[in-house]
């Protein structure tokens, strides 16, 4: 038995299904999960002493890639001053100036610990503004585990075969109205006959848990004019765009301002920190200046704030955006060829340092398109790679991500066995 076995037996005595995020337990593609002892770089080695190439990166977070020494000294350094104190921090304040400078949708932010937090206390803010109780999401988009959010969403929800979870009452899922992603005409026809009861559109800009699928500029601007028009909030969750499409996100590279904005995953460099932040009459309603109660004992945390600002100083370095952009496009290219050339039905593509790859012929645009690609042949290629030392996402259902730290020789490595895993 291995190391990895040992563990993931251990795991499940005290640990429901031994893991602490389901898609970890690689219920979807089958086998044990790998336990990690080290990251370095674009590498990650697990208990048995195997090193992969890394393209899962914490989720994201990790844009850097593992261990980076500069990120690991500011840690280290606020580390010494103290790890927590639940009180102001002057940290807190450069934190949130260097994100309004950075993002210009950004008028006022406010610091919490995770994405779900940042997308829950977002959707209550935008209830709170506007007076209303309708919120508007996306097929196959996931914005944390928040009870409303929990309505046909993407992530583990969609590995494990259940889009809706239990456990969720029906009248806390009543105000939440799902539409198709990319589907113009229903969005229209929504706020035709519903427009002054919607609060607020929360969307993933690309979405990345369910599988990367980028939005029609059509889609975009929908939801921009008609949140104008009706009065509603547009909320773009950028926890996982955010920072790691390009240096202003997502919203960047749509031309869009949205209302709102949930930040997460690079904003933390690795640690527990998220954000949410946008217009200044609309934050103004936060407590203590408001009437919308938002609080959190960890937001802010001093050595999680030191990984967020060194990680986007970093990032903000002349290229580090195209450098990283070329590499993850020629990672999609040289999968695509080398699947061209094997005659086998895949496709990928590329938004900055994010990726999808799909046992499909043409990328999808949909929800429904992402559930007709061909999951048993992901799983097996899945395994096919972690054998040759590549770590994808186990689920088909997941984007990957390069970092800074990604060579173009490990890019290489990564088409090359890919090139020999699609010609079997």
């Amino acid at each position: 038995m291995t190391q990895n076995e040992q563990l993931f037996d251990a795991a499940q005595k005290h640990i429901p299904g031994g893991v602490n995020s389901p898609v970890r337990a690689f219920g979807s593609v089958g086998g044990t999960p790998r336990f990690f002892k080290k990251g370095e770089g674009a590498y990650v080695w697990d208990a048995d002493g195997q090193r992969y190439i890394d393209y899962v990166g914490s989720w994201g977070p990790l844009i850097l890639g593992h261990a980076h020494p500069q990120v690991l000294d500011s840690v280290i350094a606020a580390a010494r001053d103290g790890l927590s104190f639940g009180a102001p921090t002057q940290r807190e304040i450069e934190l949130a100036d260097l994100l309004c400078e950075m993002l210009p949708s950004l008028e006022q932010v406010r610091l919490v610990s995770s994405g779900t937090e940042a997308t829950m206390s977002a959707i209550r803010l935008a209830r709170g503004f506007t007076g209303r109780d309708k919120l508007v999401k996306f097929e196959g988009c996931y914005h944390g585990h928040a009870d409303s959010l929990l309505v046909k969403a993407g992530s583990g929800l969609l590995t494990f075969g259940n889009p809706s979870s239990a456990g969720v009452p029906a009248a806390v899922a009543a105000d939440t109205i799902v539409l198709p992603y990319n589907n113009v005409a229903a969005l229209e026809a929504l706020f035709a006959t519903e427009g002054d009861k919607i609060a607020a559109i929360i969307v993933e800009p690309v979405a990345g848990n369910m599988n990367l699928v980028r939005p029609s500029p059509a889609f975009v601007t929908a939801m921009r004019a008609l949140t104008e028009r009706h009065g509603a909030v547009l909320i773009y969750d950028e926890v996982m765009t955010g920072f790691r499409v390009g240096l202003q996100c997502a919203q960047g590279l749509h031309g869009i301002t949205p209302d709102l904005t949930c930040l997460g995953k690079v904003v933390g460099g690795g640690m527990p920190l998220a954000a949410f932040g946008g217009r200044a009459d609309i934050m103004g309603k936060l407590a203590p200046l408001g009437p919308v109660y938002q609080a959190g004992t960890l937001s802010g945390n001093p050595v999680a704030v030191a990984a967020g600002l060194a990680t986007l100083q970093a990032i903000r370095q002349p290229g580090f955006f195209d450098a990283l952009s070329a590499k993850t496009a020629a990672l999609a290219d040289g999968l695509s060829k080398a699947a061209r050339d094997a005659g086998v039905a895949f496709s990928a593509q590329s938004v900055g340092g994010m990726f999808g790859v799909y046992f499909s012929a043409t990328p999808p645009q949909t929800f429904a398109d992402v559930m007709v690609s061909d999951r048993a042949r992901f799983n097996a290629f899945f395994h096919a790679m972690l054998a040759e030392g590549i770590y994808l996402a186990p689920s088909a259902f997941e984007a990957g991500f390069v970092s800074a730290a990604h060579s173009d020789a490990d890019i290489a490595a990564t088409v090359a066995a890919a090139a020999r895993i699609l010609g079997a």
